[in-house]
């Protein structure tokens, strides 16, 4: 059986630490779905199509990488791809809290679901999607929170 994972995000824009988390759980999985979020409620800054495409380039050289949008739950999406494990990244103890409460939910929405959290690299703590997003929307460089083959460009909602 296949060990097929879901790293889920809006990823918008996708950062250093995220390809940093999908990298360190290759070798612990088959396949890795880069599950990109739509949610409804929550304003995206940048274009959907552009959050997938910086996606797919990021990991254009790892085929075991998979790229998809999907909306609604992720336990759902996960059931839809086969995967059994969610993995989530803590940069701090907040984000435990957080994630934690998240895996305990969806573990009751599909028993067979567990949640693997990896720990962000030292270096990389302080780089968050908003974080950037803050950076560009006020002319800063973001180059130092960003994968080379995310280009932010004018496609701000």
């Amino acid at each position: 059986m296949k060990k097929i994972a879901v790293f889920p995000g809006s990823f918008d824009p996708i950062t250093l630490g995220h390809r940093s988390i999908v990298l360190r759980a290759l070798p612990i999985f088959d396949e890795i779905y880069v599950a990109v979020g739509i949610n409804m409620e929550k304003r995206s800054t940048f274009d959907l199509q552009d959050r997938i495409k910086w996606c797919e380039a990021v990991f254009k050289d790892y085929p075991q990488v998979k790229v998809e949008s999907y909306e609604g739950l992720t336990a759902d999406f996960c059931k839809k791809v086969g995967a059994r494990t969610i993995i989530r990244g803590l940069r701090c103890g907040s984000d435990f809290e957080y994630e934690n409460m998240i895996g305990h939910a969806n573990k009751r929405l599909h028993p067979e679901l567990e949640t693997i959290f990896l720990l962000t690299e030292s270096e990389l703590v302080g780089v968050s999607s908003s974080v950037v997003r803050d950076i560009y929307k006020n002319g800063g460089d973001t180059s130092k929170f960003l994968p080379l083959e995310v280009k932010l460009g004018t496609n701000v909602k």
